[in-house]
């Protein structure tokens, strides 16, 4: 009993492996692009045209709590404010290549 257990078992975790989709990391090179043609007119070199405190610079992401893909995601998704949704614009994969390309440059200092 206890052998057709571990070989159902084994059969199942090997089948899972196999069809499971692999976790892909955000691309930051596309987020680059993504960023320039649709983030840049606000949010040149990081700052923004529109509320000037509210950059993209890390000490600012961490104070207003955006310093998260989650939070970039869904601002970026959403919308807020003066900012406007890019949901229905852009599609899933690459909101998370721009706000993986906004924390990457966050880290460098813009």
């Amino acid at each position: 009993m206890k052998k057709i257990l571990s070989i159902i078992l084994l059969a199942v975790a090997v089948f899972g492996l196999a069809f499971s989709r692999p976790a892909l990391a955000a691309d930051t090179a596309k987020g680059a692009t993504i960023f320039s043609a649709n983030c840049n007119a606000c949010h040149i070199g990081g700052n923004n045209i529109v509320m000037a405190q509210k950059t993209l610079k890390k000490d600012a992401l961490e104070k207003y709590g955006m310093d998260s893909m989650d939070a970039i995601v869904y601002q970026v998704t959403n919308g807020k404010g003066a900012m406007p949704r890019f949901g229905g614009r852009l599609k899933a994969d690459q909101i998370e290549n721009v706000a993986a390309y906004v924390l990457e440059q966050a880290e460098a200092g813009w």
